[in-house]
């Protein structure tokens, strides 16, 4: 997303991704998701994760999901 008004805000599994962007909507933020799904053959070689997701705001956003982040951050780690 280069050139873009979204910033990456949060990488993570396909659960913790959707309990991130749980937590956006409650706040009205609309996140764009994009995942990254590598070949099985690569992901088996260097034992890569296959189901990582990365999860966007606008850029005018990011003061609210940042704190969002930090919030849910413990939580995700555990």
């Amino acid at each position: 997303m280069k050139d873009s008004n979204y910033i990456k805000i949060y990488t993570g599994s396909l659960v913790t991704t959707r309990r991130v962007i749980h937590e956006l909507d409650k706040i009205g933020i609309s996140a764009v998701v994009k995942e990254q799904s590598e070949t099985g053959l690569i992901s088996d070689v260097f034992g890569g994760n296959r189901d990582y997701q990365e999860v966007f705001v606008h850029k005018d956003e990011l003061e609210a999901a940042t704190k969002v982040i930090d919030g849910l951050t413990p939580e995700l780690e555990a």
